[in-house]
Formats: C-alpha cells, sequence, structure tokens
C-alpha cells in the first residue's frame, strides 16, 4: 500500500553524484552516477514520488530519435530531459513492514476485522452465498455491517443469510437476486437496491466462474467474459450513486494471479472477438486468465474515472477449496489434492475483507493485493491504455446488448 506523507521535505536533498528522473507513465526514480544504479525511492528519506497532471503551459512532450523522451520549453526555446512536473512531484511511501507481519497469508478474515465496529455501513458482495464470498459476507456481518448478498441462485442466499444470522443476535443480512448471465436481469439488480438503499459503503465483485465449458449468455456474449468482468463492470456502474453517496466507499474487485498469464498485451487487443471468442477460439483456462486481467485493468480506469472512491482489485488464494471447480471435474480433483497445502476459505477471504475496511488504506486507489500486502501486478495490467480500452470497448458490447451507461 502507499500512503500520501505529510512530512516536511527539508532533508529531500540528494546526496552528491544522484540525479532525480521519471519514468513515462509518471514514477520518479534516482540514478547514482557513482555506480550507475538506479532506484525506485530516494537514498536519504526512503520515500517514493509520482508526477500527475498535465505539463506546464508551454512545455511538450517529445521522443528523439534514438528514443528518448524529451521535454520542450516553447517559451523560453530550451530542450531538456527532466520532467518539469518533477518540481511538483508528489511523496509516497510503501508501507512499514510490521503491516505485513500483522496480516498475512495465514490470517483469517475475522482476524484482520478484530476489535472494528462496522455498525451503520453497508456492504454488498457478489456470489456470497458460498465458498469466499459467503465468508466474506459473514465475517462483515458479525462485525455489525448490513450485508447485501447478491447471488444468482435467490433460495441459496437466503439460507446463507440465516445461516449468518443464527450466529449472533442483532445480525442483519439482506439478499439481492442477481444472474450475471443476464444484463436485464443486473439492471433490475441495481434498481431493486437503489430503491432500498441510498448509500453503499462497500461493493465486493467476488462473484465468478472458471473452466466452463463454450457457452454463450441471452446477451450473447461467452459467459466466463461476461460473468468474471462486463456484468460486473455494468453492476457498478448502475451502482455509481449509492458508492458516491458515501464520504469513502470502496470497490473491491476479486482477481487472481492467473492474470499473469493473460494473452491481452496490447490495446489492440482489447476487441470483442478477443474478450467474447468464437467456440472454435475458446479455451477455458485461456478465457479465465483474460477475464482476471480485465478485473484489474477495470480496477484502475475505475479508480482514475472516479477518484473519490478507493478501488482494489486483489488475489485471495491459490486453488483454495470452493466452488469454484465445480463445472470440470478434472479440476476438481486437481483442487482436491492441494487442499492440504492452500488456504482455507477463512484466510482466503481476508484480503478482500482488508481491502473494503483496513483503515490505513484510507485515501489510497488503483492498487492489487496478496496476502492482505500489496504486490505489483503485471506491467499490461498497470498499463492506462489497455485499461481505458477495455472501458471503452466494454461499454460498446453493453450498447450493442441495448443497454446504456450515462457516465455523467
Amino acid at each position: 500500500m502507499v500512503g500520501v506523507l505529510n512530512d516536511s521535505d527539508s532533508d529531500d536533498e540528494l546526496p552528491p553524484g544522484w540525479e532525480e528522473r521519471a519514468t513515462i507513465d509518471g514514477n520518479v526514480y534516482y540514478v547514482n552516477h557513482f555506480t550507475k544504479g538506479t532506484q525506485w525511492t530516494h537514498p536519504r528519506t526512503g520515500r517514493k514520488k509520482l508526477v500527475e497532471g498535465e505539463l506546464p503551459t508551454g512545455w511538450e512532450r517529445c521522443i528523439s530519435n534514438d528514443g528518448k523522451v524529451l521535454f520542450v520549453d516553447h517559451n523560453h526555446q530550451t530542450t531538456t530531459y527532466t520532467d518539469p512536473r518533477l518540481a511538483f512531484a508528489t511523496e509516497f511511501r510503501e508501507m512499514s513492514q510490521p503491516v505485513r507481519q500483522r496480516f498475512d497469508g495465514s490470517s483469517t478474515a475475522l482476524a484482520v476485522l478484530h476489535g472494528r465496529d462496522l455498525r451503520g455501513k453497508v456492504a454488498l458482495v457478489t456470489g456470497a452465498n458460498v465458498g469466499i464470498g459467503y465468508e466474506t459476507a459473514r465475517s462483515l456481518a458479525l462485525h455489525g455491517c448490513k450485508v447485501v448478498l447478491a447471488c444468482r441462485d435467490l433460495e441459496k442466499a437466503q439460507e446463507a443469510a440465516r445461516e449468518i444470522e443464527r450466529e449472533r443476535e442483532n445480525i442483519s443480512c439482506d439478499v439481492l437476486h442477481l444472474d450475471l448471465c443476464s444484463l436485464r436481469h443486473v439492471q433490475m439488480a441495481a434498481d431493486s437496491f437503489k430503491q432500498k438503499y441510498k448509500s453503499l459503503h462497500m461493493l465486493i465483485l467476488n462473484a465468478g466462474v472458471f473452466a466452463v465449458p463454450y457457452s454463450l449468455t441471452e446477451d450473447g456474449y461467452e459467459t466466463t467474459f461476461q460473468v468474471n468482468h462486463l456484468a460486473q463492470f455494468f453492476f457498478t456502474l448502475l451502482l455509481k450513486e449509492p458508492l458516491h453517496h458515501c464520504e469513502s466507499s470502496r470497490v473491491t474487485i476479486l482477481s487472481s494471479e492467473s492474470h499473469r498469464f493473460s494473452f491481452l498485451t496490447s490495446p489492440n487487443d482489447i476487441e470483442p472477438l478477443n474478450l467474447s471468442p468464437p467456440e472454435y477460439k475458446y479455451w477455458q483456462m485461456a478465457a479465465y486468465n483474460n477475464s482476471k486481467l480485465c478485473n484489474i485493468l477495470f480496477a484502475q480506469e475505475l479508480a482514475r474515472q472516479w477518484p473519490t472512491v478507493s478501488v482494489f482489485s486483489c488475489h485471495p488464494g491459490n486453488m483454495v477449496s470452493s466452488s469454484l471447480p465445480r463445472q470440470s471435474w478434472l479440476y476438481r480433483f486437481i483442487f482436491a489434492l492441494v487442499r492440504p497445502f492452500t488456504k482455507s476459505l477463512q484466510q482466503a477471504a481476508s484480503t478482500t475483507v482488508y481491502c473494503a475496511t483496513a483503515s490505513e488504506l484510507e485515501g489510497a486507489t488503483g492498487l492489487y493485493f496478496n496476502n492482505c500486502f500489496r504486490c505489483e501486478s503485471t506491467r499490461q495490467s498497470m498499463d492506462p491504455e489497455l485499461a481505458q480500452k477495455l472501458w471503452i470497448v466494454s461499454q460498446e458490447m453493453l450498447k450493442l446488448a441495448n443497454f446504456h451507461i450515462d457516465d455523467k
């Protein structure tokens, strides 16, 4: 996690032989001309910096013939390799090590929430009747949060809600019928929620499918893509009003380390025929990996477009014993074999709950977490061009299915 610092910059002067530079995407790095080495953190303060916003008036960024980035000051007819925005860079610092020691891969969701009072908060968890989603909803509810279980099977959702409510007095759960295979049902579910609730403090996009045989939804899109990304993209945008009604709301999107194996590597790959392929181009794992990359790209662009909402994506754990592989006997067998070596459902829910509630994440956004700690996702998952292209193509696919989102 990164957090904005308010410390004085009196110790910010670079030691002799050091130079401050910025990458094209705005990350500041430091060059040691004595050792010829580079690093991301300031050599004195240990802080990180980012440069953001437009170039000052009269400046232009150009690429030289040898591929280097140049900054041209047209007002003074000068050229430099130094980004002029470095003078206004925002300082960041990695969270201290004790946070990693406090919560890690062995932590449970209930441990993350120990001592927290979530009364007055409303959380909506998709796919909450079983598995990680159920433990997420249960953990939040046991700490006073009003939890809405949004599920395809309404009867199973109601039974899950009753199980949670039986554990302790004064627990209140609600259910919402949400079928992600139908964009029409997604719209109905969002309308139903907004009729009942004005505010939504936590939206947790947990639902997903894995290794499903090729099929199309009623909207004509490949099932894995629609369930894991498109429908929840649509659902989130429909819930913009209640999310923005809160002073500090959060969206947590469950992705997976499988995103590292996606073949969507450039903006040209973000096309409907790649996202929702025909049957002859369909492979179960490729569809899943691509959808998990879409989750992180969506989180990145949502964080940019909704700056007042904190948006996080996370990996719950590897091959956690849940209902996820239910569509494939082979993967059910593999998941069963590795079960003794993987996280429990309570442990798998911990990172989700951490992203949704941790006070130290206040004001942060656009980060990817694993084991309750920020980690680096792939380069393409952080590519703003890919994220923006996915957003545009997702909106176009909604329009093709006769659904429209007003971004204003």
